[in-house]
């Protein structure tokens, strides 16, 4: 399978998006000034102890109090609060963790209230983003990632990603792993390590125990709720969880990030430098590599596949419904020849669309009716498959009696939604409406300048899909009328990112004509 990262960055926002075989199946957006992020590492300070929920309401410098319950303590939580207390006392002045002796474990089914008092501080990490109404949601179990290893703090054991499935490699890294560990932290062993060697995964601990050091550091002098420690930025953070053999291209339109991402690259993958490109040209990144065009037509109430069948994707406050319809061509074979059919295609569908808008909690799955035992079974395991690289946490339910599929799955930060509708520079309706008279003068006249000063220029308008349909459209068209009047052939190429009064010129050679 190919994989492709496509990085569009602006001065306010990098969008991400993921490419599988030339299909969009993962859209990210990060805010370059966003407070926070899943994996920052904070000191907060207990608010509200609410004993009925065996929860607590903490501070950590948020609008919004977070929320942290009794099962996302941890065991070590009596050691992390007395580390805590002692960092910020001036009672511990050890980095790592070897003079630090560790509290017995908190029993699983306690009180919060038995935990903390009010005003009590204590390391913690953004376990969930804030959605909607609601805060973000903390863990006190501390997990530092890396490439290779993931390292945990107070507490001793060292575990092997199941997905090595070799007994002796899985052998090998272990023992590996324990000759090399820091005294008092825990490590886990990631998938990408499989077949690495020591030196390899000995770097990556300790740039781990580095991190752990600055979080240190931070701890001294910090006396008020605040982040001690700041996860990579979301492009780093995906080429560390994600980057493998199959990745072919990472394209960056920035040259600040691209220069960012092949240090990091350097450090973490340096046979991969190969495959990171910067991207040139007139056209956005995102347009270039049609991914605009596959947004446009992914994230509308109603998703249609190349067969003619066609999902719905209802959004309520408890669950997301999906119906699955067959539409015109299921009439031309058996009826469960072509159920089974149609029902496969869209579990296809249904697995990029979730992973694709980010969809977390309870989703039922509404599939064409089948009266195999065998077809159900197949769209069950098949819909497993399709859900393999889906990196959120998820648990997939056989068919019920009532040809309902239940699924739940991880939900980390806000659900994807992205209005495709044009807003009507007029009204602000979602309605098509004629480019303005304006917009058009404004074209005629600079394209007037440029021609009359720069006689063999070869030009090239860059225009909103509106705007360039207005052009083309007729007998004669626009196009051609200014043809006729300056005796120039003028082409026009449509830009999905330019808004409706917005237009550019280019020159043979690409670059831009500015005549302000």
């Amino acid at each position: 399978m190919d994989k492709e990262l496509i990085i569009n960055s602006s001065p306010s926002v990098v969008e991400i998006a993921l490419l599988e075989n030339k299909k969009l199946v993962e859209i990210h957006s990060q805010k370059t000034n966003s407070s926070s992020s899943v994996g920052d590492v904070f000191l907060g300070s207990i608010k509200k102890v609410m004993p009925s929920l065996n929860a607590c309401f903490m501070d950590i410098g948020h609008r919004k109090d977070a929320f942290l319950h009794y099962t996302d303590l941890g065991p070590q939580i009596k050691s992390l609060i007395k580390y805590s207390k002692e960092v910020t006392n001036g009672q511990y002045s050890n980095p790592l963790l070897e003079n630090f002796v560790l509290e017995p474990d908190n029993p699983k089914n306690g009180k919060v209230d038995q935990v903390f008092a009010k005003n009590t501080q204590v390391l913690v990490q953004i376990l969930k983003e804030p959605i909607s109404t609601k805060g973000p949601r903390l863990s006190c179990e501390l997990t530092i990632p890396g490439r290779f290893v993931v390292m945990t703090p107070f507490i001793d054991i060292v575990a092997v990603s199941k997905k090595i499935s070799s007994a002796d490699e899985r052998k090998r890294l272990k023992l590996l792993v324990e000759s090399v560990k820091p005294v008092n932290f825990g490590i886990i062993v990631r998938t990408a390590a499989e077949g690495k060697k020591v030196a390899e995964i000995h770097n990556d601990i300790r740039e781990l125990q580095e991190k752990w050091t600055s979080i240190y550091e931070q701890l001294k002098k910090t006396r008020t709720p605040g982040k001690v420690l700041s996860e990579i930025d979301k492009s780093s953070t995906m080429l560390r969880d994600i980057l493998n053999d199959n990745f072919n291209r990472i394209i960056v339109d920035d040259k600040v990030m691209y220069q960012g991402m092949k240090d990091y690259l350097q450090g973490i993958a340096p046979d991969k430098l190969k495959i990171l490109q910067f991207h040139k040209g007139p056209r956005p990144v995102f347009d270039h590599f049609d991914i605009n065009r596959q947004i446009k037509a992914s994230f509308g109430k109603t998703a249609t596949m190349s067969s003619g069948a066609y999902i719905v994707i209802e959004h309520t406050e408890a669950m997301h419904v999906i119906d699955v319809n067959s539409g015109p061509k299921m009439l031309r074979k058996d009826q469960e020849e072509a159920a089974i059919a149609v029902n496969l295609e869209a579990a296809e569908e249904i697995a990029r669309q979730l992973r694709l808008r980010d969809i977390g909690g309870l989703i039922i799955i509404d599939f064409i009716d089948m009266k195999s035992n065998e077809n159900r079974a197949s769209l069950f395991n098949k819909m497993k498959d399709f859900m393999a690289n889906d990196r959120a946490q998820h648990t997939i339910l056989p068919i019920s009696k009532f040809g309902l599929m239940q699924i739940t799955r991880q939900r980390t930060r806000p659900e994807i939604a992205i209005d495709i509708l044009e807003v009507c520079p007029s009204c602000q309706g979602s309605g098509k409406s004629m480019p303005s008279v304006i917009v058009l003068e404004n074209i005629e006249r600079d394209l007037s300048f440029i021609l009359e000063s720069r006689q063999k220029i070869k030009l090239v308008l860059y225009a909103n899909p509106f705007v360039y349909s207005y052009i083309k459209n007729g007998l004669p068209s626009l196009q051609m009328k200014w043809w006729l009047k300056h005796k120039k052939w003028v082409k026009v190429i449509k830009d999905d990112s330019l808004h409706f009064f917005e237009y550019k010129f280019f020159d043979e050679r690409n670059d831009e004509i500015r005549l302000d």
